[in-house]
C-alpha cells in the first residue's frame, strides 16, 4: 500500500525505483536519457534515485520538490488523493487520472 503514489500511479513499477532499489546505473542512465528526451529538460543519472513519493528516502527531484499532486496531499496531510473530498475535481489528479485509469481505480479503493 505505501507504495501507491499519492495520485494513484504504482510506484513499484517507475523505472527510477527500480534503478534504485537494484542500484542498477544502466537503468538510471537509460531513465535519465528517455525522460530527458520525453520533458525537454536536462535529467542526470544522478537524478535518477527514488523510493516512492509516500515512503522516506530519496526521491527524483520532481518528486521531491515539483509534482503538484505531491506537494497537494502533503499540504493536505492526506494519505493519498483518495482520502480528499475534492479528488473528482482535481485538474492535477487528472492529469494523471485521464490518461491511466488504473491510477483511479487504486485511490478510489483507498
Amino acid at each position: 500500500m505505501d507504495h501507491i503514489a499519492y495520485c494513484g500511479l504504482n510506484c513499484e513499477t517507475c523505472e527510477a525505483r527500480i534503478a534504485t532499489v537494484r542500484d542498477d546505473d544502466t537503468l538510471r542512465r537509460q531513465v535519465a536519457k528517455e525522460w530527458s528526451e520525453l520533458n525537454g529538460v536536462g535529467i542526470t543519472p544522478e537524478m535518477i534515485n527514488c523510493v516512492g513519493c509516500r515512503i522516506d528516502g530519496p526521491k527524483t527531484p520532481y518528486c521531491e520538490s515539483l509534482c503538484p499532486i505531491r506537494q497537494c496531499a502533503l499540504g493536505k496531510k492526506v494519505e493519498t488523493c483518495g482520502s480528499c473530498r475534492e479528488m473528482k475535481a482535481c485538474e492535477k489528479l487528472a492529469a494523471i487520472t485521464n490518461g491511466n485509469p488504473d491510477a483511479l481505480l487504486r485511490l478510489e479503493r483507498m
